[in-house]
């Protein structure tokens, strides 16, 4: 087999939960090109779990869903040269879109998303045929090395135990109150990161304001770099987020904060453990449990 081409658009955590599959694809692949969002792309091929990264937006994928034929000179046609195994997760409910790929790489895997309770990276992993190969990623000594700096520059010490907190997450549903992240880290011994992404403002702000303890902000660091971050830290407690998936694969010890809903979007890695909490309200039982686990964590 001379490569493999992988397409999936999706965000930080939804590609994520498919590096179990992508590893998989990798190891029957001289080369595997990742097409993704850029940023996601460069996070992969620095973690090593792609060789080559490719920005979904310049495949020509939207020729598939028209009544034109895909012009041989086409990006996507370029690409599937080099590449006799195409696994997409994308695109799947529209038939002319499946069929139309099918007619340029006959053997493409075209895979639907998951209908069912089954973990979301488990139904990933399954779409290519492959066995379990969830061990963490270890980062390069170059990225840790990333993350050490980033984290003197917001004024970290250089020898304390670090915990990264994400109190953000892409959507209100997903985020916990703020003064739950408050309670259970006011007494742990360690140094307190807080990351803030783009979207994370407000949750990070609320929690800052709240906090009556020193907190280093880490504020839109590159991927990579927050990879480096996380895999040094001592544990990271956040909500369902990508960052909360990053933490997870880079194999640093994770209390992830989940809905009952969302529970089979967690994280594939065994050093990952998920609550489930009430994101509308906090509750008492509730804080109690994700501060004992925190404390058992650490």
């Amino acid at each position: 087999m001379k490569g493999a081409l992988v397409i999936h658009p999706g965000a930080l955590g939804d590609v994520l939960l498919a590096v179990p599959a992508l590893r998989a694809l990798r190891a029957s692949a001289t080369v595997l090109t990742i097409a993704a969002q850029p940023r996601i792309g460069a996070l992969l091929v620095a973690l090593g779990v792609a060789d080559r990264a490719v920005a979904f937006d310049t495949l020509g994928l939207d020729g598939l869903f028209g009544d034109a034929s895909l012009a041989p000179h086409a990006p996507l046609a370029r690409h599937l040269i080099d590449a006799p195994r195409v696994v997409c997760w994308f695109g799947a409910r529209d038939a002319d879109f499946t069929r139309r790929l099918r007619a340029l790489a006959p053997d493409a895997v075209v895979a639907a998303p998951t209908t069912s309770a089954m973990p979301v990276w488990q139904h990933l992993l399954q779409t290519t045929g492959a066995s379990d190969a969830r061990e963490p990623i270890t980062p390069t000594p170059a990225l840790l090395d990333d993350g050490r700096r980033a984290l003197r520059g917001i004024g970290w010490d250089g020898a304390s135990r670090v915990l990264v907190l994400h109190p953000g997450a892409g959507g209100v549903g997903k985020r916990w109150p703020s003064d739950g992240f408050v309670r259970v880290v006011e007494k742990v011994d360690a140094t307190l990161v807080v990351h803030q992404g783009p979207a994370d403002a407000e949750a990070v702000r609320a929690f800052v304001e709240r906090i009556r303890r020193p907190v280093l902000r880490l504020v839109d660091p590159s991927l990579p770099t927050l990879a480096g971050v996380l895999a040094g830290a001592a544990g990271y407690l956040g909500n369902d987020s990508g960052v909360s998936h990053l933490a997870a694969a880079v194999g640093t010890p994770s209390l992830v904060l989940f809905t009952e809903a969302a529970l089979p979007w967690r994280p594939w890695s065994a050093t990952a453990h998920c609550l489930m909490v009430t994101t509308t309200e906090l509750v008492g039982a509730e804080w109690l449990a994700v501060r004992a686990a925190l404390s058992a964590m650490l």
